[in-house]
């Protein structure tokens, strides 16, 4: 590397910007105890009812779905091209939930405790199996027609369309979270 001769003129502008300087006596650094305030614990809440369960801005009315009915929905913002790669598996499925056979008070509460432990542990997208409904009154699925409500009210969740035919079809569910703070890339804590 070749050594770059300096002019007097570029010498004195230096000189000029950098200002007086004096020189180093000692090059110890002092370590001294700065009073900082101690660190407390974040308050977290740790009840899954907390953390998103609560409508959207404009929830509109959803139609009963039946028996072979497809369930779809997206996120407003999102691109409809999201949809398509979730429906065709795109996204790797991180987790699953069954969840047919069971009362809608119960299945509220394991898909609640199940979608927000999916969200923390950094779950992009998951499975959920909610069954067709052959068994319920007048061929009018409950279960598939709460999730249907229950998914589009819960905030973390950003897309979800019912799964492929080996998946389970139309008895069941690809879901797409968003993804937690501290796993997203954006925010640079990766």
């Amino acid at each position: 590397m070749a050594k770059k001769t300096l002019t007097p003129e570029d010498s004195d502008l230096f000189r000029h910007t950098i200002g007086k300087v004096r020189s180093i006596i000692s090059d110890k650094v002092l370590l001294r105890p700065d009073n900082k305030p101690k660190p407390y614990p974040a308050n977290i809440n740790s009840g899954p009812q907390t953390l998103a369960w609560e409508p959207r801005a404009a929830t509109e009315e959803i139609e009963k779905v039946g028996l072979e009915d497809s369930l779809s929905f997206i996120e407003p913002g999102l691109q409809t091209n999201v949809l398509k790669k979730l429906r065709r598996g795109y996204f790797g499925i991180d987790a699953e939930i069954d969840l047919h056979g069971l009362n809608s008070h119960e299945a509220k509460r394991q898909l609640l405790h199940f979608l927000h432990s999916c969200i923390e542990e950094g779950c992009r997208c998951v499975h959920i199996v909610h069954g067709k409904g052959y068994r319920s009154a007048d061929n009018h699925p409950v279960l598939k027609n709460n999730l249907n409500l229950w998914l589009r009210q819960y905030k973390g969740v950003q897309a979800f369309c019912s799964s492929s035919p080996k998946n389970g079809g139309t008895g069941a569910v690809f879901v797409l979270l968003q993804l937690a703070e501290k796993y997203n890339p954006s925010n640079g804590k990766l």
